[in-house]
């Protein structure tokens, strides 16, 4: 008898698709901050504010009427024309409420089309540096993920002829997430029509994942590539409530496509979690049909944040690419003569400011590191003066 599996039968018993793993670099720094004092967090990508009190009173209201029960797998009929109208009047799409699903997140729509598109064997180019949870849900199913590069001196957009660059006779699928988690691209317009042509060419299906597109700044435009002709039956858009109206905990997303494919998926949805919780999807329908004045100023808030975190970069000379959209910056650290994970642990035990390095984002580069804007505005001037002082102490 396996000694190993006798002593822990489970671990011994775990399908390829779970890999062991020791604890994460992200983890490392959680633990680390934990036992500093006066930490202030740029890392993770969880709005620091509240979510608007018309949104939380809209499933308060929920609960006390007994509105707690399963809905449609697909999501309240309500909130998915909700949805719909939203897609056409922000975004110029056009769908029927039966050609939106709600999720639990945008992470469980990753999951759904991974399952439903998939095959072993099947390549999925991803937009990178990206969210890695892509990475996961596509090799959970069998297939290849294909990271697409992007660089600095395009400001992080995607470009067309790094895709063309890596298409295979094994190529199925697209990821394209603008704006962009890590770096805040923003790919333009004239670079997505040509990105559809290059789909429609190589007959790829596109996943448009469109979570941080209420959040644009100036020098930016968001255009979703489901609205360029000859797209909308070839992609699924992403979206949802998390970095827009500051709901990350309530889970609550949506993907929407065209009717033929997304009916297909109402019952694999409902094998995952039944539906989306109730009460939250009652606070959505709020969040889209209520005042948007939150929304409005959490986006000009963001904005000031970017600026003043723009200036100090500039003023310590640390590049980055133009940040059009999100919450973040991507920021070139290596003038520290450090790699970014040496960089993010040692400002974090001598600043006490704790920043995620780019490569938890599958960049394998080691320049740069992500800075999130989710801090009140005195603190972000006090994370720049400790992150200043950190810097010139080791610039190389």
């Amino acid at each position: 008898m396996n000694v190993g599996a006798a002593r822990d039968p489970l671990l011994a018993r775990r399908s390829g698709r779970i890999v062991a793993e020791d604890v994460s670099f992200r983890t490392r720094l959680l633990e680390i901050a934990a036992g500093l004092d006066d930490v202030i967090a740029m890392g993770r990508g969880d709005p620091d504010f509240h979510t608007p009190q018309h949104i939380v009173d809209a499933a308060k209201r929920a609960i006390d009427a007994n509105e707690h029960h399963y809905t449609h797998p697909a999501g309240l009929p309500a909130l998915r024309d909700a949805i719909a109208a939203t897609l056409a009047r922000d975004f110029g799409i056009h769908y029927d409420l039966d050609e939106v699903i709600v999720t639990a997140g945008v992470q469980e729509s990753i999951t759904l089309l991974m399952l439903a598109l998939i095959e072993p064997g099947d390549e999925v180019l991803i937009t990178s540096p990206r969210f890695t949870t892509y990475d996961q849900a596509v090799v959970a199913f069998g297939g290849v993920p294909v990271p697409v590069p992007t660089y600095e001196r395009d400001d992080f957009a995607l470009m067309p002829a790094e895709i063309e660059a890596r298409i295979t006779e094994r190529s199925k699928v697209l990821v394209l997430v603008s704006p962009n988690n890590p770096t805040g691209a923003v790919t333009p317009p004239e670079v997505i029509r040509q990105i559809a042509d290059l789909a429609r060419r190589h007959d790829l299906i596109v996943i448009s994942d469109e979570i941080y597109a209420a959040l644009i700044y100036e020098g930016a435009e968001h255009l979703s590539i489901a609205a360029v002709d000859g797209m909308r039956e070839r992609t699924i858009v992403l979206n949802g409530f998390s970095k827009s109206h500051a709901m990350t905990g309530w889970r609550v997303g949506y993907l929407a496509g065209p009717k033929s494919f997304v009916r297909m998926l109402v019952d694999p949805r409902h094998m995952l979690s039944i539906n989306t919780a109730t009460p939250s999807q009652f606070a959505a329908l709020a969040a889209l049909t209520g005042p948007q004045d939150a929304v409005e100023a959490m986006r000009q808030a963001y904005a000031e944040r970017r600026a003043l975190m723009m200036r100090s970069m500039d003023a310590l000379g640390l590049s980055y690419g133009f940040p059009g959209g999100a919450f973040y910056l991507y920021v070139n650290t290596s003038a520290t003569g450090m790699q970014s994970p040496a960089f993010c642990e040692t400002l974090l035990r001598e600043g006490r400011v704790m920043l995620f390095p780019g490569s938890l984002f599958g960049d394998d580069s080691d320049l740069y590191t992500r800075m999130s804007y989710l801090q009140p505005l005195d603190r972000i001037e006090e994370a720049m003066g400790r992150l200043a002082r950190v810097v010139e102490r080791h610039r190389a």
